[in-house]
């Protein structure tokens, strides 16, 4: 923030002569700075009382708060339903750059050292190599292809890593790491969470753990057991270069990082749970709560931080800002985004000043932003209700892919009739325009048909409920609405029909991702059907359930090259990945002009678009250019059991159609085809054939 700015530079602040701290709480009576002996985090070395300002920023200085001190807060204020206020409890605070644990369990802040210091070997080297840290990738939204990784679970049993590295940031910006994000062809890897967390106590007292990080204890602080042990050792500023280290590799490779980052909540978890921070420092200016101060739970995880008041959503942008600038991230997936539009009634606001914020602020406002667009209190479901710079998971575009290709099959086993046809399939296709503004585009739309949170692609085609026992919670966690079918058995299996079948399907759940108008969303380990053994809410789990394999059956080698051939060809056809929407009759710079036919070559009518029973679709795509050379695609696409054949389109300037992919061949090699439009070519059952249209 800017020196006029009376809020300006929370948090500490180090120089030749001590540090200074500022906090900032606006019912306190009273803060002390509590500074710690360097090798005993129980033990306070100095007390400094706090001054307060008219805006309620508390400021202490010390000599002792040098780089690498461990310092606490203090915190005493008046009694009543909506405080939480007890100066017996050594609290952290809330813009501290690294953690460090005490002996009674309660958190310090470290003291970060002063710009260009450095307080360790480690991150001496490392603030070395970055003086001139390379430039961010900036990727257009269009040639996005966003991987979701944990940075623990990606790389802890890869055996090209050395040991010491194998689940760490260092690890992630291995060579081994890079070569084969690289290989597979994603532009922009999406960390699961990394700001500080804990574990929630209900998770300790069962002995297990939070693997996922959906609980943050500190939004300006990396979680310093992802870093090495080398790292931890040397302490927070190590760790905070170790990050800035892999950032820094990503982007030389010419990879985006983005932060999936919960703020909506924190770990203090529900009025009864611990006090680490928030609670302690000023509870009723940063949760929400009701007229009886009961809290106000819009996230399923106690506590809500209340952006209908100032300081929450200061906190988020500038820890936004920090982690864009000093920590050199390129964009943010925002957990549970609807939070953090609602205002001082609780309700939604699409132009609710934070999110006008981020999109506002000059360094937030040029990363990617993408949003989840929903949380669990009223009205919570927002899907296509963001404004226009955020780029939103679209979960009914997951929900349709997975019913095409998997609900309709069963049913239509089942019954005789998938019960749907085509038309939604294509709507979702083409970009959603019927969720998403016209003013927005199709990039507005996050495509996803698996994440951290669900099944793994193949388990989607193995199982047909949820396999949660190991959480300890009887199986009662975890969505049951799941879109799944299990091809006639659940789970592993030895039929070879069954495994050629559950391995099309997911060819055709990876090839409709990848070819439909949008932003793709991988979930590591997807690219070469990692399987959960059917736990679709795997968040507890830090063992070989979740990490990544890197010993793959030919099956999973060639699921691997076919996903690198869907991602090259994505790249390479800009009709498949259009910015803007079409307007008929019009021509639309950045858009595709799109063309539907059915089996028979012609024009899609009205009934074959409502029809249960058309399932067979010819979909072509011209580019109208900007940037790039004129392309036309076409998608043939047959969602029934039984092979058909299809009479290629006739449209002005098609003079071939060239055969690019077809998902019924196990490998992305397929024979050389060059049909004319109207002749006919077979497609076999359950399958999507890609080709490039040749001009006249």
């Amino acid at each position: 923030m800017p020196a006029a700015d009376p809020l300006h530079d929370l948090g500490v602040r180090c120089d030749a002569d001590g540090g200074t701290l500022r906090l900032w709480s606006g019912n306190a009576t009273s803060v002390e700075l509590v500074v710690f002996a360097a090798d005993d985090l129980d033990w306070a070395i100095e007390r400094v009382p706090a001054v307060r300002d008219e805006h309620g920023v508390w400021e202490a200085r010390s000599t002792t708060l040098v780089p690498g001190a461990g310092y606490g807060v203090s915190v005493d204020g008046p009694a009543g339903v909506e405080h939480a206020f007890n100066p017996v409890h050594t609290l952290l605070d809330p813009y501290a750059r690294g953690l460090a644990r005490a002996g009674d369990g309660s958190w310090r802040g470290v003291a970060p050292a002063a710009p260009g210091q450095a307080v360790a070997p480690e991150a001496a080297d490392a603030a070395e190599a970055s003086v001139a840290r390379p430039p961010k990738p900036h990727v257009p939204l269009d040639r996005t292809v966003v991987y979701e990784a944990h940075v623990r679970g990606f790389s802890r049993r890869n055996p090209a890593l050395p040991a010491e590295l194998r689940g760490t940031y260092a690890g992630l910006a291995h060579d081994a790491s890079i070569e084969h994000l690289l290989r597979l062809g994603v532009t922009t890897v999406e960390l699961l969470p990394v700001h500080a967390f804990v574990s929630e106590e209900r998770l300790v007292r069962q002995g297990k753990t939070n693997y996922w990080g959906y609980n943050t204890l500190g939004f300006f602080a990396p979680h310093a057991p992802y870093a090495t042990a080398a790292s931890q050792a040397a302490g927070a500023e190590a760790v905070r270069a170790e990050f800035r280290a892999m950032v820094d590799r990503l982007h030389e490779a010419g990879l985006e990082v983005v932060l999936d980052v919960v703020y909506n909540h924190t770990a203090e978890e529900g009025r009864e749970g611990p006090t680490f921070s928030f609670r302690g420092i000023d509870n009723a200016a940063y949760y929400r709560h009701d007229a009886h101060g009961r809290y106000v739970d819009t996230t399923g995880c106690g506590n809500t931080l209340d952006f209908g008041a100032d300081a929450p959503v200061r906190l988020v942008l500038d820890s936004m800002r920090y982690w864009a600038s000093d920590m050199g991230v390129d964009g943010f997936r925002l957990d549970l985004a609807a939070t953090l539009g609602r205002g001082d009634h609780g309700e939604y606001d699409r132009d609710h000043p934070l999110l006008r914020g981020m999109l506002e602020d000059p360094v937030i406002g040029a990363t990617k932003l993408i949003a989840e667009p929903w949380d669990v209190g009223p009205g919570g479901w927002r899907t296509g209700d963001f404004p226009a710079g955020f780029t939103e998971w679209n979960d009914r575009y997951r929900d349709r892919m997975r019913d095409f290709w998997l609900g309709d099959l069963r049913r239509e086993r089942e019954t005789g009739t998938a019960g749907s046809g085509i038309g939604r399939f294509a709507t979702r296709l083409a970009g959603s325009s019927n969720t998403f503004a016209r003013e927005r585009g199709p990039l507005a739309s996050l495509n996803f048909i698996t994440a951290h949170d669900g099944f793994t692609l193949a388990d989607l085609t193995a199982f047909d409920v949820k396999h949660n026992e190991g959480n300890g919670e009887d199986n009662r966690d975890g969505t049951d609405h799941n879109n799944s079918y299990n091809h006639g058995v659940e789970g592993r299996t030895d039929d070879p029909a069954i495994r050629a079948a559950r391995r099309r399907s997911v060819r055709n759940l990876m090839g409709t991702l990848l070819l439909s108008a949008g932003v793709p969303m991988l979930t590591a380990g997807d690219e070469f059907g990692r399987s959960q053994a059917g736990n679709n809410n795997a968040y507890c789990h830090d063992s070989d359930l979740t990490w990544l394999g890197w010993e793959w059956a030919d099956e999973q080698r060639a699921l691997f090259d076919t996903t690198r051939r869907l991602i090259r060809l994505r790249a390479e056809n800009p009709a498949l990945r259009p910015v803007r929407f079409g307007v008929f009759g019009e021509t639309t710079p950045g858009a595709s002009q799109m063309d539907w036919y059915n089996a028979d070559g012609e024009t899609m009518t009205i009934d074959d678009w409502n029809s249960p029973a058309e399932r067979t679709l010819q979909y072509l795509a011209a580019s109208t250019p900007e940037t790039e050379e004129f392309n036309r695609i076409l998608l043939v696409v047959h969602a029934r059991e039984e092979a058909t054949e299809v009479v290629l389109p006739e449209h002005e300037g098609v003079a071939a159609y060239t055969l690019l992919w077809d998902s019924a061949s196990e490998t992305p090699a397929v024979a050389a085809a060059e049909p004319r439009p109207g002749e006919r070519v077979r497609v076999s059952p359950l399958s999507m054939q890609l080709y490039r249209a040749a001009d006249v």
